[in-house]
């Protein structure tokens, strides 16, 4: 079971480094997306959550979105509390108007959870699919959890 953590663990880290690189690339970062996820159960081979966020950036006033991520692959266990924080950048072009992050998005999920847990998320979407979003920090959650998937997050 250590092992299986610990390769989770490195699996998120490289995850997260990837996205970082993606992100910055042709991006402006507009600012911090802050989600909380309902508790639920892993099926093994996906889950669905409620979501509630909050936008904030320098330049925009807060906005308040409800949402559903959805988990595909590997995801198996029991999460209790989950606070997810992404950055949220725009490609160099793109003009930002209120409640422009609603949309869907895809990307790649790992977390690994055994009492107290982290994990990355990187997806991209969103209005046109001009957005991606991209953990500033890793991912906290209590619980039981291991999950390495492919997921999808609706924001409306």
């Amino acid at each position: 079971m250590k092992r299986l953590i610990l390769a989770s663990l490195a699996a998120v880290a490289m995850l997260a480094g990837v996205a970082q690189a993606n992100a910055a690339e042709g991006r402006v970062k507009l600012g911090v997306l802050s989600c909380d996820v309902a508790p639920g159960v892993g099926f093994i081979v996906g889950s669905s959550k409620d979501l509630v966020c909050s936008f904030h950036g320098d330049q925009f006033a807060r906005e308040t979105y409800h949402g559903t991520i959805n988990k595909y692959g590997l995801d198996i266990g029991v999460t209790h509390r989950t606070h997810i924080e992404w950055l949220v950048f725009a490609a160099t072009n793109t003009r930002y108007y209120r409640h422009a992050l609603a949309g869907q998005y895809v990307g790649a999920s790992g977390e690994a959870t055994l009492g107290v847990g982290v994990g990355a998320n990187w997806l991209i979407g969103g209005s046109h699919r001009s957005f991606a979003l991209q953990p500033i920090s890793v991912q906290a959650q209590t619980g039981v959890d291991l999950s390495l998937a492919l997921s999808n997050l609706t924001l409306r």
